[in-house]
């Protein structure tokens, strides 16, 4: 199943032509893409069956309360390195990001993937950035190397979804939206982008 979602989506960037990657304008309202929150709790034992285990906990999860508690583990484990590098990298590159200075953001970060580029949370903090910069293809990139890596990562399909939609491309934002929140039910502003494009692509129901 992991495997048939990371296909289904890398060839969905594979097919969108380069000239369609440019965005029509900037958006005028703040962009804004799934991110940890401030405060992660601590990650312990091993971070792989964590991991299988949230993603089930949050699937089941029958409020949003309860889904924010396991979305945050989850980011937890996705954030956690054992690199005290590029732990420090990371924490100057989200300072760098906060005052806006988006070229020192990706040069911290692009030292943190040369460093660890197992590491996938570098690799979806350097595709928000390039995002933030309207630079749609080095993004989608950044976020093709975060799905091989973790194909059920709800927040680089989100971002997925936005780029598709801010390009003009509704068909496959609605797709990459359908699976993100296929893996979290309970992402913000998510379903609402379903509806509206469901209705958009689809049409509605007779």
């Amino acid at each position: 199943m992991k495997l048939a979602m990371s296909i289904a989506v890398l060839a969905t960037i594979a097919a969108v032509p380069a000239a369609a990657q440019e965005p029509r304008q900037p958006p005028a309202k703040q962009k804004k893409l799934p991110q940890p929150p401030a405060k992660l709790p601590r990650v312990i034992g091993d971070k792989a069956k964590n991991l299988d285990f949230l993603f089930g906990a949050l699937k089941a999860a029958p409020d949003q309360e309860s889904a924010k508690a396991v979305e945050a583990r989850i980011w937890a484990v996705w954030t956690a390195t054992p690199s005290d590098t590029a732990a420090l990298l990371m924490a100057r590159a989200k300072l760098a990001m906060d005052g806006k200075e988006t070229d020192v953001a990706l040069k911290l970060l692009d030292a943190v993937i040369k460093l660890r580029p197992d590491y996938i949370e570098a690799w979806n903090r350097r595709a928000t950035v390039y995002y933030l910069q309207n630079d749609y293809n080095r993004s989608m990139e950044d976020i093709r190397q975060v799905l091989i890596r973790e194909p059920r990562h709800f927040g680089a399909l989100a971002g997925l979804g936005m780029i598709m939609q801010e390009t003009g491309d509704d068909r496959h934002a609605l797709e990459a939206f359908r699976k993100a929140l296929a893996i979290n039910p309970y992402l913000e502003r998510v379903p609402d982008l379903v509806k509206s494009l469901t209705e958009k692509v689809e049409g509605r129901d007779i």
